[in-house]
């Protein structure tokens, strides 16, 4: 590829998911996964990794699921979604609070891993049936507050692997 052609091109979502998989997660027994209609994380089963899936080829999935996967301790990695409950779209104003509750370190995360790539981020509410949600803006802060936080105190040990890989993969992109 001409110097003019690198210049122009535009990162590939599907290099740096390979990146990633080749340089941090099969030391994890993980591999990251993408093209499934919702995500879901696959515990591991025999000699099978565990994986990371993601929607579609959605990049920021992708690194939500990933912000997700680290905060997930031993414990829970060994049970399918993490043993966690899941309410989807269409949830009710009390349902969505505890979303927004349990959210705010994935996203915090999810927003340092956008940045080692260069990518816009926005909070996400997964909730795209009720337009009429309490507590954005208030979400909003508490995302910010814990991305400040993990950046004075550093990024969980997982997620720290992880940034400095997508960092250097971006980097190496010139």
């Amino acid at each position: 590829m001409d110097d003019l052609v690198k210049k122009h091109h535009q990162p590939c979502m599907i290099d740096w998911i390979e990146h990633l998989n080749r340089e941090v997660m099969p030391a994890q027994q993980t591999r990251l996964v993408g093209g499934f209609p919702e995500p879901f994380y696959q515990a591991p089963s025999g000699k099978a990794p565990a994986e990371v899936q993601f929607t579609r080829d959605y990049e920021r999935s992708a690194l939500h699921e990933l912000a997700h996967w680290c905060l997930a301790g031993a414990a829970r990695r060994q049970h399918d979604d993490y043993g966690y409950w899941y309410e989807p779209d269409g949830r009710t104003g009390s349902q969505q609070q505890l979303f927004f509750k349990v959210e705010v370190k994935p996203q915090a995360l999810e927003r340092h891993f956008c940045e080692a790539l260069g990518i816009p981020f926005d909070v996400s509410v997964d909730n795209l049936e009720n337009i009429d949600i309490d507590g954005v803006e208030a979400f909003k802060r508490n995302v910010e507050r814990q991305h400040t936080h993990y950046a004075s105190t550093g990024l969980p040990e997982r997620a720290s692997v992880i940034y400095r890989c997508l960092q250097q993969w971006r980097q190496a992109q010139g």
